[in-house]
């Protein structure tokens, strides 16, 4: 009975021990990537940063521009106001309140066309780096890869981001 005993007793460890193993072999290994540090130093994030500047430089120089215009519009009513007519000074201001509308519109546009190109331009960029993260997460066997933001504490050892900047560098082909 003692021999049965020991024999069940051994058959169950031993039948955990290996099952455990077996779980263990199928866990696949884990990666984060972190998208800003992409954004900051991968060729196609630093192509879309300059295009996103470009464009706000140039939106902001036509705002200055009408600014300028509207500065000067100001400084002419207020020099010339004690030697016009009362009509003529109306009509002065009521053009003055128009090109503050135009400028007020025109800059409203501008922040949302700007957004939109940003948030355009960014998600375009993010759907290419998650595409090579999938790439190289079904290359190199990785059952899991995340975004920094998504993780609260992950070792080094586990961040893809070289690799994912690397890839993306190496297809880049200079086109946004």
């Amino acid at each position: 009975m003692k021999k049965a005993l020991l024999i069940f007793f051994c058959s169950i460890v031993c039948l955990l021990t290996f099952t455990a193993q077996s779980f263990g072999a199928d866990a696949g290994r884990i990666g984060v990537i972190d998208f800003q540090r992409i954004l900051m130093e991968s060729e196609a994030g630093r192509a879309v940063q300059a295009r996103i500047q470009e464009e706000g430089r140039s939106m902001e120089s036509d705002l200055r521009k009408i600014g300028g215009e509207i500065e000067s519009m100001m400084q002419q009513l207020q020099r010339d106001s004690m030697v016009m007519s009362a009509e003529r000074r109306e009509q002065q201001q009521q053009a003055l309140e128009m090109r503050r509308y135009d400028f007020q519109s025109m800059q409203r546009k501008y922040q949302s066309e700007f957004r939109e190109m940003e948030i355009r331009m960014v998600e375009k960029l993010q759907n290419e780096v998650f595409g090579i993260a999938e790439a190289i997460g079904k290359q190199e066997g990785y059952l899991l890869i995340i975004e920094r933001g998504a993780a609260v504490y992950y070792p080094s050892t586990i961040d893809v981001t070289d690799r994912v900047i690397h890839a993306y560098n190496e297809q880049f082909d200079g086109n946004l």
